[in-house]
């Protein structure tokens, strides 16, 4: 996560030299670069991809896939209630 006063200063920059409201359009786009190089400096300090293959659990199947899902069924089943 972001420091508050980080995006506050980002917000601001924003808000003061927007294209939109009167700003300069060269000043924005660089100083919107140096804010999101800042920002990827900061992201991971250690280097880590995020981009990796998605890996999930799987259930297994045949039999004990299916007394695995009775056993989960009756579990859920025939919980005590949560509310008294």
């Amino acid at each position: 996560m972001t420091d508050p006063r980080e995006r506050a200063a980002r917000r601001e920059f924003v808000r003061r030299a927007h294209p939109d409201v009167g700003g300069d359009h060269d000043e924005f786009v660089t100083g919107l670069a140096r804010l999101r190089a800042a920002a990827a400096d900061q992201s991971d300090p250690d280097g880590r991809r995020w981009d990796g293959p998605v890996v999930g659990d799987t259930r297994p199947g045949g039999v004990r896939g299916l007394t695995d899902r009775v056993r989960r069924w009756h579990s859920r089943r025939f919980r005590k209630p949560r509310v008294r």
